[in-house]
């Protein structure tokens, strides 16, 4: 008898470290589904992100290849209609292929570029002439996730999205989320523009920046949605008896700043309760330059907290937003546990389930919060989990220790679904490693650029690192001092070696291996059309 093909549940969570799930030993916070989860799959210790920033790993995720190979450089660029995407290859081998909840594949705050520090004029954004730019601008609509689309009459749910027959959107974090998902609470008599929102929040004590008691209840918060929405495709699914295979994103935007979990998940924890931040306790390390900035910008009173740019803070905000972070996490394990009790129930067979996060939080490492260029393990490790009906049971709860990137999923996602990646996807398929037939990676290599310009150097940022086994080294474009950390002696990346000549040869060693790296990124497609 035929084995059917593999159908795929891709959990995705926003700004959600490693190490806040109890499966990855956080000693405060309550995550029994996705727990569960790795008890009976496969974690992955070590996994890294392409990019520490929201647009760029989530087109890595959907194509395979890093940031300056698929041109989602920073956020602000969407991902250019060119770039195949595994999904793509899923639907033409006969897959239903389902997005549902955030997707950030393209622009959704409905702003005005920056680029180097100030507002891109229209005339240079929409040039006259189409020689403005080193390249052509895409053709193709990159309007779907505009918060204006859904103020149409005419709107409906997105269709081929990227390779996604359809595309339930939801835009926006905390308890500001809106696209799709403001019609599905408005459906339950919630109107979020009446209850969301800062000027609407309840009375809470929280001096975190960027934290309040939300008045939009459980049953209507954007949580609630994805996992309803979910549970609604997978009951659907088995009542129609199709044998078709499916691959569905279920992609929640919280534990993302703001910190408005609602309900009771907003004091489930307190700040109290968080664990000790070795940056407040520990008195051996001193800032990095680009930390001292922060510092003293927040001592001036002239750090801009409202935004999505990293700055400093105390040890009392520090955990007011840890602890803020801990109640959405758990409202979205038991949205996960939800949807799994479903596809279980459902009977759906052979489903392969997934959860990942696109980055990080600093969450008080370095006394930073949200996230930003300092490539901290916080910010650039995320969760890996993979549960597959297919692995003998006697391997799960296996963790592999050996490196993975985020490009690594697609042609991962591929192999279990029998179908060869396309040339020029530079991942890596991870499946040997589930059952230790391959070693895995040496190294992993982060990119990150921004559009605004970091005061520490006056000009845009752009930092890449490398990280393997045992070390992290980081070039600043524009600061002659790196970074060179031991992961392994120094895991709150405390004491910078870059500097330190007992480790210059391994410095040295590391930077032939990010040099050699780049290289390797260097793109293989369009393939020649002849000898010359």
């Amino acid at each position: 008898m035929t084995t059917p093909p593999a159908s795929f549940i891709l959990f995705l969570t926003d700004q959600h470290r490693a190490d806040y799930l109890g499966c990855y030993g956080h000693p405060v916070v309550r995550t029994p589904s996705l727990d569960g989860l790795a008890a009976s799959g496969v974690r992955f210790e070590r996994s890294y992100v392409a990019s520490p920033v929201c647009m760029p790993n989530r087109a890595s995720l959907l194509t395979g290849r890093m940031p300056s190979v698929h041109g989602v450089r920073s956020n602000g660029i969407p991902l250019d209609h060119e770039n195949v995407t595994f999904v793509e290859l899923l639907r033409a081998a006969g897959y239903d292929t389902v997005h549902i909840g955030k997707a950030h594949h393209q622009n959704f705050a409905g702003e005005k570029p920056i680029w180097r520090g100030a507002r891109v004029p229209d005339s240079l954004r929409k040039p006259p002439s189409p020689l403005a730019q080193a390249k052509r601008r895409p053709s193709g609509n990159y309007d779907v996730e505009t918060p204006s689309r859904w103020n149409a009459a005419t709107h409906s749910p997105a269709t081929d999205y990227y390779g996604f027959d359809t595309a339930d959107i939801v835009i926006g974090h905390g308890d500001l989320a809106a696209g799709d998902y403001t019609a599905w609470a408005q459906a339950k008599g919630i109107d979020p523009a009446e209850v969301a929102g800062r000027h609407h929040a309840l009375p809470h004590v929280a001096s975190c920046p960027q934290a309040w008691r939300t008045a939009v209840p459980e049953e209507a918060y954007s949580t609630t949605c994805i996992a309803e929405r979910a549970v609604d495709f997978l009951r659907t699914r088995a009542a129609s008896g199709s044998d078709r295979p499916f691959f569905l994103v279920v992609s929640f935007p919280d534990p993302h700043h703001p910190f408005t979990p609602p309900g009771k998940y907003w004091d489930m924890y307190g700040a109290n309760d968080m664990p000790p931040l070795q940056a407040f306790s520990s008195a051996d390390w001193a800032p990095s330059r680009y930390v001292s900035h922060l510092i003293h910008e927040r001592a001036a009173g002239t750090a801009k907290v409202e935004g999505h740019a990293p700055f400093a803070v105390s040890e009392q905000e520090a955990r007011e937003a840890q602890a803020l972070t801990c109640g959405s996490i758990t409202m979205i394990d038991h949205a996960i546990g939800r949807v799994l009790q479903e596809s279980a129930k459902s009977s759906l067979g052979n489903v392969v389930k997934i959860f990942t996060s696109d980055h990080g939080d600093y969450l008080g490492d370095h006394r930073v919060l949200l996230k930003g260029p300092a490539p901290y393990q916080g910010l650039v490790r995320v969760p890996l989990i993979w549960q597959d009906p297919a692995v003998e049971s006697s391997m799960g709860g296996r963790v592999v220790e050996s490196l993975v990137s985020t490009i690594d999923l697609a042609p991962s996602i591929l192999e279990r679904a029998g179908l060869a990646p396309y040339e020029g996807m530079q991942g890596e398929s991870f499946v040997p490693q589930i059952g230790g037939q391959a070693a895995g990676r040496s190294h992993v290599l982060i990119e990150y650029d921004h559009q605004r310009i970091l005061p520490l150097t006056g000009k845009v940022p752009r930092v890449h690192t490398l990280v393997t086994q045992r070390w992290r080294l980081s070039l600043w474009q524009d600061l002659s001092e790196g970074e060179l950390f031991d992961l392994q002696q120094d895991p709150f990346e405390f004491r910078n070696l870059w500097s330190d000549p007992d480790y210059l040869a391994t410095r040295a060693e590391l930077l032939d291996l990010l040099a050699r790296g780049q290289m390797g990124t260097v793109d293989t497609v369009p393939l020649p059309t002849g000898t010359a």
